[in-house]
């Protein structure tokens, strides 16, 4: 999945369940191997992580398709993905 970097900031993410998780803040930079690794998240639905930060990374590799807000694999309670979804 392709997507500039920079289209991605202030975007709003959601679980494929509709869920919502969180804005785009920043992306996390893989510099071995030039890839974007996370999606830094802050305004985080505080129901889903028990954590008492202003954000959360979460793995792009969870992200599953970006447009007008982003869809990941849905997560339970405390962030974790949900392994039915994979």
């Amino acid at each position: 999945m392709h997507a500039d970097i920079t289209s991605m900031l202030g975007l709003d993410v959601y679980t494929q369940k509709g869920i919502f998780v969180g804005r785009v803040d920043d992306a996390v930079i893989d510099p071995e191997q030039g890839i974007v690794s996370g999606l830094a998240l802050g305004n985080i639905n505080k129901e889903l992580f028990d954590h008492k930060g202003k954000g959360v990374v979460i793995p792009y590799r969870l992200v599953t398709a970006i447009g007008d807000i982003i869809l990941m694999r849905h997560l339970t309670r405390n962030g974790q993905a949900n392994r039915e979804d994979e």
